[in-house]
């Protein structure tokens, strides 16, 4: 547009020239008089010049109206600034996941929490794409329609079983009815609740199976305690007789408590993936040479096959040794009849699995009835054999949660009279 800018004055000789331009018309009837006098009058030529000069220079210092010179130039209008950024920033400065949405669910930005915990989330497509979590979809139309935030506990099982608290907070815009603005959004939060749940969970287990686990020994302890300094006060064969089965039944206490934490480390870390680099044909070595005293105690032969490709997979070292040394033990305690334990590494054999791992015993095996509860905590088919063997009856239950965190899966099948193979699947 055009807009004055500025003045620049002009001149005095300039400003005469043009007065005398704007009044040529008056100056030439003047002059038109002057001649015509001169011709027809008395007028002489040098009076009619000095006439003419004498108007000629009052008009060119009569005041006219001043000259005003102007530039054109394009003034650039400020733009209205978005205030998106503002918000993409806030939210990738969150440690928890989030994510904003626009009026039609639509992912309009995820911050790098959100893009780890939920990588099918597209920026661009609805989140019902995504998470189709009925209870999330109610809190969205919710804290779209009332501009209200809304507070959810998002329950989730697939791959592992996690707790979220997802909170939908309205963004406003000042000055704006909530319905009426077209470019509504919501900010949604993840906070996690898994491991405050697992450890609920963890307390109620303990109480209600430890508990009951810990009542035989305990009561044992304490009749051996009253016995010796009672009747068997002063009898040494009694008290080295009790002493020893005392000792069976602290280490008994013991065992079974370190295989609760060791549970509750791994329930609570579950749904965290490992990361490390582990070659598994010579942790099973290891697996098999710590095993081996035991195993000819038991007069049990342990028999390694391994393939020659690479056996490198993703995990916990630590985790996946005591997966494989729990399967061997069983074997060796459960299996002592038929005189030798196998274990085989080999390519796997099932979709999306990279390698797989069997153990293989040939004792006197279980029903098939059994076989979908052998990882229930505290299951045990005939529960005075294990306690003699020293079983707590979480071994199983710890090696389906390790494998589980590694994002694979366990198998076990077994019929009387044919002992019991174990699968372990890992990607």
């Amino acid at each position: 547009m055009d807009e004055p800018q500025f003045h620049q004055p002009a001149s005095r000789m300039t400003l005469a020239v043009a007065r005398l331009v704007a009044q040529a018309g008056l100056l030439a009837g003047v002059f038109g008089v002057l001649v015509a006098l001169v011709l027809f009058g008395e007028l002489s030529v040098v009076a009619a010049v000095v006439s003419f000069l004498v108007v000629a220079a009052g008009v060119a210092i009569l005041p006219t109206p001043s000259i005003t010179m102007t530039r054109t130039v394009e003034v650039i209008r400020p733009q209205l600034v978005s205030d998106d950024g503002a918000v993409f920033a806030v939210a990738d400065a969150l440690a928890d996941p989030c994510l904003v949405l626009d009026r039609r669910s639509v992912v309009l930005h995820a911050n790098g929490a959100a893009r780890r915990q939920f990588p099918s989330v597209t920026r661009g497509n609805p989140l019902t794409f995504s998470l189709r979590n009925p209870q999330l979809v109610e809190a969205f139309d919710l804290a779209m329609r009332s501009g209200n935030v809304r507070s959810i506990e998002l329950h989730e099982t697939i791959p592992s079983e996690t707790w979220e608290k997802v909170v939908l907070s309205p963004l406003r815009h000042p000055g704006q009815e909530w319905l009426q603005d077209e470019d509504r959004q919501l900010l949604v939060t993840f906070q996690s609740l898994t491991e405050l749940k697992r450890v609920d969970a963890l307390r109620s287990d303990f109480i209600a199976n430890a508990s009951h686990e810990m009542r035989t020994p305990l009561a044992s302890l304490i009749g051996f305690i009253d016995t010796l300094l009672g009747p068997a006060a002063k009898d040494t064969v009694a008290r080295e007789k009790f002493l020893v089965i005392m000792r069976g039944q602290a280490e008994r206490m013991s065992k079974l408590i370190d295989d609760m934490l060791s549970l509750s480390r791994i329930e609570m870390h579950q749904h965290v993936r490992p990361t490390g680099s582990i070659e598994l044909a010579g942790l099973l070595r290891e697996v098999r040479e710590g095993l081996s005293i035991q195993a000819k105690a038991a007069e049990l032969d342990i028999r390694l096959s391994l393939f020659d490709g690479s056996s490198t997979v993703t995990g916990d070292r630590g985790q996946l040794y005591e997966v494989f040394e729990n399967l061997v033990e069983n074997a060796i305690k459960y299996g002592a009849g038929g005189k030798t334990v196998e274990i085989d590494l080999a390519p796997s054999s099932r979709p999306g699995f990279q390698q797989q791992v069997t153990i293989i015993d040939h004792g006197p095996g279980v029903e098939p009835e059994h076989v979908p509860r052998l990882t229930e905590r505290f299951y045990r088919i005939d529960a005075d054999a294990s306690r003699k063997k020293k079983g707590t009856g979480l071994g199983l239950a710890i090696v389906k949660h390790i494998v589980n965190r590694h994002r694979g899966q366990l198998a076990i099948k077994s019929k009387p009279g044919e002992g019991m193979r174990v699968d372990v699947f890992l990607p």
